[in-house]
């Protein structure tokens, strides 16, 4: 037994990610980065450009949505997304999902689950192409680590607990 060999790709727009890694419906694409980098741009310029080539049997368009989460960011942050989304006509296509870092931990616990839900939803309902974007992972596991700690479980075993 084999896999099957993946033809459907998500186009992003991103030049290095298209041609050197390239986004497959279903998968998952890790961007790593650390304080200080321009992560945010990254997954705002691939919400912006993706897209998904058009079927070659039926020649139809397929229905896209971009579903947004963005976990423990600023206030400033969630404009700026917004205003680009507004701006480029992403908007159109996306939804979005703002958890502030001033928000209560469990929140940002929940909002990748929405995301994640809503794109099921648009996928298997709906019969939307959907490509799922999630950011700060890094401010969701602070979150766990912060639930973890106020439930007084060892950080070793169960800091990301969930």
């Amino acid at each position: 037994y084999s896999r099957e060999y993946p033809e459907e790709f998500i186009q992003t727009g991103v030049s290095a990610i298209d041609g050197m890694n390239t986004l497959v419906r279903g998968q998952k694409l890790p961007i790593f980065s650390a304080s200080g980098l321009p992560h945010n741009n990254l997954a705002l310029q691939i919400a912006r450009q993706a897209t998904v080539p058009e079927d070659e049997d039926s020649g139809e368009e397929s229905e896209f949505a971009v579903v947004f989460g963005a976990m423990g960011i600023t206030q400033e942050e969630a404009n700026e997304f917004m205003e680009d989304f507004e701006r480029t006509g992403a908007l159109e296509r996306s939804v979005v999902f703002t958890n502030l870092a001033d928000d209560p931990a469990v929140e940002r616990t929940v909002t990748p689950r929405l995301a994640l839900t809503t794109a099921e939803y648009l996928a298997f309902d709906k019969d939307y192409h959907v490509l799922v974007i999630l950011t700060d992972m890094t401010n969701y596991c602070e979150a766990l680590r912060e639930i973890g700690a106020a439930r007084e479980e060892v950080p070793g075993r169960r800091g990301y607990p969930g």
